[in-house]
């Protein structure tokens, strides 16, 4: 049975898949849309969307500096990219301000020539 399983375990050691979720969210963030497998892009849509929820607050108006900053090194923290943390707060963020959740999508693109995994376009909406 399947009850209480958390994620997918992408038959790779807990910290190497925790490097590759961070690799493939701060390159999403960097060029908006990336090419991958299906359950990756699954896996890694947890971890981005959590980050945007994250840096949505600390790109809200008015808020106090260090409020902010707590945010961003939080964003920092899980990325382990500073510019891309930046590019969060200050790019992404804000056009998502109205919205609740769902901030990425996965189109599923065909079979990889090689071992036919199914690949995944993995974009921000």
């Amino acid at each position: 049975m399947r009850h209480r399983i958390d994620h997918r375990k992408l038959n790779v050691t807990s910290k190497h898949r925790i490097a590759m979720l961070r690799n493939l969210t701060v390159s999403l963030f960097e060029h908006g849309r990336i090419t991958t497998t299906v359950p990756k892009a699954k896996e890694a849509r947890r971890f981005a969307e959590k980050v945007i929820t994250i840096a949505k607050r600390a790109a809200i108006d008015g808020i106090k500096p260090e409020v902010r900053l707590r945010y961003a090194r939080q964003i920092t923290s899980q990325l382990n990219n500073r510019f891309a943390a930046e590019k969060v707060i200050a790019e992404i963020a804000p056009k998502y301000k109205d919205r609740h959740g769902g901030y990425t999508r996965i189109l599923k693109a065909g079979y990889r020539l090689g071992d036919r995994g199914a690949k995944a376009i993995f974009e921000l909406v």
